[in-house]
């Protein structure tokens, strides 16, 4: 769907980091990455989450719609930041948008949607024309429409936002999202890939049982 770039400025061992800055707290040893690793595993598995907010991730999120962003921003915890493609300054007379598994699935309800898109660009091509500011126009883009965001936010934050967006009710391009995040952070080092594995995935997994109103039938529900 769309493409996940993890920057640089990511924190390559985010276990160890972790566990070097308990061990200032500790006064350990903290020049030993064998036992900052081992003292930031403790810290995971014993639930002392507030070390996660040490490990930094920065990325690009490109090629998803508007309407799944805007659920993104939603996660505001741990002081995420981010910058999204601008609809003052951008020409989006031909933008690209997403199409729904539903819609791609039915031929008619597919041209239906195309011609839709089509429509909506046509008119901000005869907006534009007629010298209506880009940033105006702009108020009839889709919620459909691709953009781009630059994204900056911690672990803990990733933790958290994992239990929602991996569970089967999520809207389903915001599970592809953070699907195609956990591949990108998988590659980007070891610990990211043992981090990924183990701690992201949907809250039932966390407490085993489905704690939803209307549950999926994944796991039982609380008694």
């Amino acid at each position: 769907m769309g493409t996940i770039t993890i920057l640089p400025e990511t924190t390559k061992n985010p276990i160890t980091l972790m566990g070097q800055r308990a061990g200032c707290c500790w006064n350990a040893n903290v020049s030993d990455d064998e036992k900052n690793y081992k003292r930031g595993l403790d810290c995971i598995k014993s639930g002392h989450g507030r070390v996660m907010e040490y490990a930094n991730v920065e990325m690009i999120i490109d090629g998803y719609s508007a309407r799944t962003i805007r659920e993104w921003y939603t996660h505001l915890g741990g002081t995420p930041t981010r910058l999204q493609a601008s609809t003052r300054y951008i020409d989006y007379n031909n933008f690209t948008y997403v199409t729904p598994t539903s819609i791609k699935k039915n031929t008619i309800a597919l041209q239906i949607y195309k011609d839709m898109m089509s429509n909506i660009s046509t008119s901000l091509k005869s907006l534009e024309a007629l010298s209506i500011p880009k940033e105006d126009a702009a108020m009839g883009l889709p919620l459909a429409m691709t953009t781009k965001i630059v994204d900056k936010r911690n672990l803990r934050n990733l933790v958290d936002m994992s239990r929602q967006r991996m569970c089967s009710r999520a809207y389903h391009e915001y599970r592809e999202l953070f699907k195609d995040i956990c591949n990108a952070l998988r590659e980007y080092s070891d610990e990211w890939k043992w981090i990924v594995d183990n701690l992201f995935h949907a809250k039932c997994d966390e407490v085993g049982y489905c704690t939803e109103a209307k549950s999926c039938g994944r796991k039982p529900k609380r008694q």
